[in-house]
């Protein structure tokens, strides 16, 4: 495969969920080069410039998957051409990313558990406190992603 399959992970401020398939995607396509470019952003500017929840941290480091240094950034329209997916977290922020590149023309959009058999939303452990949860919807997606992707 000579092409560079180019995903931005998307949630609310970019200090959990995002940020958590981000690390999660980059430890799972570790055996594949130079195969992927793997980001993350929020819808909102909220967080700009945060670094990850130690929640996130916490819940990585205990699954052996290393969190690497992130800053909180916000999803602009530019986005939109710089990737070939853009995975949400929830639909919320399905129609914030749809807000901010003004549609979806090329069909890049979808949620994280769309790739997965059982579609639906993962929930924000920044409000739930659950991420042992959030982390179970996250790698279940992240690994149906790079299934369909490989």
């Amino acid at each position: 495969m000579s092409q560079k399959h180019r995903i931005l992970f998307v949630c609310l401020g970019n200090i959990c969920r995002s940020t958590m398939a981000e690390m999660v995607m980059k430890y799972l396509v570790s055996d594949y080069g130079d195969q992927f470019y793997i980001e993350s952003k929020g819808t909102s500017n909220e967080e700009e410039g945060n670094g990850v929840h130690y929640g996130t941290v916490k819940k990585l480091q205990s699954v052996g998957i290393p969190c690497l240094p992130h800053r909180a950034s916000q999803m602009n329209k530019k986005d939109y051409d710089n990737f070939d997916y853009i995975i949400g977290m929830e639909t919320s922020n399905i129609r914030n990313i749809l807000r901010i590149t003004g549609g979806d023309p090329d069909g890049k959009v979808s949620r994280l558990l769309d790739w997965t058999d059982s579609p639906g939303d993962i929930a924000d452990p920044w409000y739930t406190g659950n991420f042992d949860e959030t982390y179970k919807g996250v790698r279940k997606g992240c690994e149906a992603v790079l299934r369909k992707l490989l």
